[in-house]
C-alpha cells in the first residue's frame, strides 16, 4: 500500500516538474495544478486498467497467464492465483479420494446404492445392478421402490424402521434356483439412505439343509428307538415263551444295529468334513483293498439274503491309489453295499478297477438291479435321500452312504459319476487322476540256463 501512495506522489511530482519547467515564462502555478490534476485522472485510469484486467481474469480462472506484473494489483493477482492453484489441487485431490473411495465400493461383494432424501438413485456398484437388474444409463435418479416392487420391502421402507434388514427375492429367482437378498437401509446425512445388499441364498440353503439334516437324524433314530421302546414294554409286562423271547430280541438287535450304523454314518460324515485332506504320500494296494471288500461284501450278502452274492471282482491293473486307506474302504463298501442291498439275489453284480486312457483309474460297481429314474440321479448324493424309503429300510440303509461317497471321493481329488436305466441296473464309478494313481511294478524272477 505504501508504495502504491509512494507510486502515485512520484508520478504527480514529476508531472508537475515538467508543467512548471515547459511554461515557467507563462504562468508556472497554473500549469502546474493543471499538469497534477490531469497526471491523477492518468494514474488512476492506469490503475482502473489494471483491476479491469484482473476481474476480467477472475472471471475466466486462467491462472497461467501473469497479465498484472508488480504493484498492488500485481500482488493481488499472485495471491488469488496461489489461492486457486491450492483450490484446483484440492479438487483434484478430493476426487481421487472420492474415486479411490467408489472404485472400493464398487469391489465390495455387496450391493451398495445411494438414494437422496427423495429416495431416488444416485450412484450404485455393480453388484448392486446384478441384484436388483438396474442400469446406470437408465435407473439413475429414479425412484428405487419404482424399480424393486416387492411388497416385503415396500411395507418396510414406508414403516421406516431399519434396525433390521429384510429378505427379498433377488432379480434371477426362479422356483428351480431360488436367490435371496438380504436389504439393509442405513439413514444418514440431509435424509439420505444407503441401502446395502447381500446375497444370502447359500446361507439360507444351508440353514434350510440344517434343518433338513436335524428333523432327518432326528426321525431316523426315533423310529428304530421306538421300536426297542415297544419290545422292551412288551418283555416287561407280557409273559413270553422262549421262542417269542428269542424272536424280539433279534428283532431290537436288528434296531439297535440300524442305529448303531446311523450313527457311524454320521461320525463319519463329520470326520470326512472336519480333518485335513489325506496325505498324497501314503499308498493303498488296490489289490489287497478288494480283496477285503469282498470279504464284506459276502458277509452283507450272507447276512441279508443267506447266501453268498453273485459278485464279480475284476483288476485289470495292480496299481496304488494315494490317499487314507480307512476312507477309500468306506467309499468303495458303500458302494457295493448298496449293491448287494438293492440288488435282487438272481442277478449280478460287476466290481471293476482298470486304468483309464489318460493314465489314471477307474473303480466301477455295475449292478443289474431295478435301476434308478432319470429325475432321482442329481440328489442321490443328498444326505438321507432315498429312491424307496421302504427298501432301504428294509435293507438296513441310512441314506448317507452316497454323501460319503461323494465326500471321499473328492478329498481324493476323484470324481463320482452315476449312470442308470430303470428296469435294466445301474453304474457307479469314482475317477482318480492319474496324479493319485500309480502301477505296481511285478518282480521278475531271474532266468538260469
Amino acid at each position: 500500500m505504501f508504495l502504491r501512495f509512494f507510486s502515485f506522489a512520484v508520478f504527480q511530482l514529476l508531472s508537475v516538474v515538467v508543467a512548471c519547467f515547459l511554461f515557467f515564462d507563462s504562468n508556472p502555478v497554473i500549469a502546474g495544478l493543471f499538469a497534477a490534476v490531469f497526471s491523477g485522472y492518468i494514474w488512476l485510469f492506469i490503475d482502473s486498467a489494471r483491476g479491469v484486467r484482473l476481474l476480467r481474469w477472475l472471471q475466466t480462472g486462467d491462472t497461467s497467464q501473469d497479465v498484472l506484473g508488480n504493484g498492488m494489483w500485481g500482488e493481488a493477482f499472485e495471491r488469488v492465483r496461489k489461492l486457486l492453484r491450492m483450490r484446483d489441487r484440492q479438487m483434484v485431490e478430493s476426487d481421487l479420494r472420492l474415486q479411490d473411495f467408489l472404485a472400493a465400493l464398487q469391489a465390495s461383494p455387496n450391493g451398495v446404492v445411494l438414494l437422496d432424501s427423495r429416495a431416488r438413485i444416485e450412484w450404485f456398484n455393480q453388484t448392486a445392478s446384478t441384484h436388483f437388474g438396474i442400469e446406470p444409463s437408465r435407473d439413475i435418479l429414479q425412484h428405487f421402490g419404482n424399480l424393486v416392487r416387492d411388497p416385503g420391502f415396500a411395507n418396510y421402507f414406508a414403516l421406516r424402521d431399519f434396525r433390521q434388514d429384510v429378505v427379498i427375492p433377488g432379480r434371477e429367482n426362479t422356483l428351480s434356483k431360488p436367490v435371496k437378498l438380504s436389504v439393509h437401509l442405513h439413514p444418514y446425512g440431509d435424509g439420505r439412505i444407503l441401502l446395502l445388499s447381500r446375497d444370502i441364498t447359500e446361507k439360507e440353503q444351508a440353514d434350510a439343509m440344517r434343518r433338513d439334516f436335524v428333523a432327518n437324524v432326528s426321525h431316523e433314530i426315533r423310529t428304530p428307538l421306538t421300536v426297542l421302546i415297544g419290545f422292551v414294554e412288551t418283555m416287561q409286562t407280557l409273559p413270553l415263551t422262549e421262542d417269542q423271547r428269542q424272536h424280539y430280541l433279534g428283532l431290537m438287535s436288528q434296531q439297535s444295529q440300524r442305529m448303531q450304523t446311523l450313527v457311524n454314518d454320521l461320525l463319519m460324515l463329520s470326520r470326512l468334513e472336519g480333518s485335513p485332506l489325506p496325505p498324497i504320500h501314503d499308498w493303498v494296494n488296490i489289490r489287497s483293498l478288494l480283496a477285503q471288500c469282498e470279504q464284506e461284501a459276502n458277509d452283507l450278502s450272507r447276512l441279508l439274503w443267506n447266501q453268498s452274492p453273485n459278485i464279480v471282482f475284476e483288476v485289470e491293473s495292480n496299481s496304488e491309489v494315494a490317499g487314507s486307506e480307512a476312507e477309500l474302504l468306506s467309499a468303495f463298501m458303500n458302494l457295493i453295499g448298496n449293491a448287494v442291498r438293492y440288488t435282487p439275489v438272481e442277478k449280478g453284480i460287476l466290481v471293476t478297477w482298470k486304468e483309464d486312457a489318460q493314465g489314471g483309474a477307474v473303480f466301477s460297481v455295475k449292478d443289474y438291479g431295478h435301476g434308478i429314474s432319470a429325475e432321482h440321479l442329481p440328489r442321490l448324493t443328498e444326505r438321507f435321500y432315498r429312491v424307496d424309503r421302504s427298501r432301504s429300510r428294509e435293507t438296513g440303509g441310512t441314506g448317507l452312504g452316497l454323501a460319503i461317497v461323494k465326500h471321499v471321493a473328492q478329498r481324493h481329488g476323484a470324481e463320482l459319476s452315476i449312470e442308470s436305466v430303470l428296469g435294466k441296473g445301474s453304474t457307479f464309478s469314482i475317477t482318480f487322476m492319474p496324479s493319485r494313481v500309480k502301477p505296481i511294478l511285478e518282480a521278475v524272477s531271474p532266468q538260469y540256463p
